[in-house]
């Protein structure tokens, strides 16, 4: 029997040594995702699980959280409608967006930092020359929660950068928390289990440029990995570029008018004690449109235990991962070569 996607995701990063023998890497931690797996069919059309937020506020929420539940279980991701963002504050940020990254290169580059702790830093795209492919996307991240406490280290051209896009990030952010708390519900947990452990909000606002037809098979726009986070929120505009691994296949996650996408990241793949695994994932780029993508990252504190819920524990279900700090699990990750949630493994619990 020939090996599965996930299997052959795994044996590209085998279980990793001790974090304190590892030296650190000063590579670009983009050049380090793995290549694109071979042998899985790209082009199938899955159906996306699609939750209905205002449902969480009716009587029938317990149904919701258990549609959210089986949702992060069995796909690693739903879209959600209803979620209460206004669709003026979306248009403003997508076209925010794009306005950034038609700004002159030279102004783009005054925020390129190699430095994964900055406040805020460009990624631009890059060649691989090992694998002869080039990554395409370009991304501006940065700390935004609060927002009055980043705002002053975001662009300033254009000149509605720092109005539009804290109006959506303050705006992401409540949907962010109640998530969070139908998630900590759907695993049995107390609503507020995850939202205790909360720090920041993190965005990405990713930019895929159209490339060549003649350059289409070594263009990449994300190479396949999964986000060290407890959930991301992920805002895309209406070209297709999101596939997922679901039942061993990609599958296109295409854009759903008026939604978000939500995904399962490392940390909540820990603090489920793995019923919900971290969503594989990756994106992909055309020769006819550009594509711009918004990402939310929800994180824990530096000090959070990150170990699985001691609910979530008995003698059926012996916990697979020890308890570590965010900070411990955010320091290894950028020591180690590995995009995938296979970095846990620095952190399994020792077998009797």
């Amino acid at each position: 029997m020939s090996p599965t996607v996930m299997q052959q995701a795994d044996a590209l990063h085998p279980a990793l040594s001790d974090p304190k023998n590892v030296q650190y890497t000063y590579t670009d931690p983009l050049s380090e995702v793995p290549a694109l797996i071979s042998g899985v069919d790209a082009s199938f059309d899955g159906s996306t699980p699609i939750i209905d937020m205002e449902g969480l506020l009716g009587p029938r929420r317990s149904e919701f959280i258990k549609q959210i539940g089986h949702a992060c279980e069995k796909n690693g991701f739903f879209a959600v409608r209803n979620h209460g963002i206004p669709e003026m504050k979306i248009s403003n940020m997508l076209d925010t967006a794009r306005d950034f990254f038609h700004l002159p290169e030279e102004e783009r580059l005054k925020f390129r930092s190699s430095d994964p702790d900055s406040l805020i830093r460009l990624v631009t795209g890059f060649q691989d020359k090992t694998r002869n492919i080039f990554v395409s996307r370009q991304s501006l991240k940065f700390h935004c929660h609060p927002v009055e406490d980043f705002k002053n280290h975001w662009p300033s051209t254009p000149p509605s950068f720092r109005e539009k896009v804290g109006e959506y990030c303050a705006s992401v952010r409540k949907v962010e928390v109640a998530i969070l708390e139908a998630i900590s519900e759907s695993l049995g947990l107390e609503r507020d289990y995850i939202d205790k452990l909360l720090k920041g909000h993190y965005v990405s606002i990713n930019y895929y440029p159209a490339c060549q037809e003649s350059e289409l098979d070594v263009t990449h726009g994300v190479r396949t990995h999964t986000d060290p986070t407890i959930i991301t929120i992920l805002m895309q505009d209406d070209v297709p570029g999101l596939q997922v691994i679901n039942d061993d296949k990609w599958i296109d996650v295409n854009p759903i008018p008026d939604a978000v996408v939500v995904h399962v990241g490392d940390m909540l793949q820990a603090l489920s004690n793995c019923r919900y695994k971290s969503l594989l994932h990756q994106a992909i780029v055309n020769c006819e449109r550009e594509r711009v993508s918004i990402a939310s990252y929800c994180y824990p504190s530096d000090d959070s235990a990150i170990g699985p819920a001691k609910k979530l524990i008995d003698d059926d279900h012996p916990a697979i991962y020890k308890d570590f700090t965010y900070k411990e699990f955010h320091e290894s990750m950028w020591r180690v070569k590995c995009s995938t949630a296979k970095r846990l493994d620095l952190f399994m619990a020792e077998s009797d």
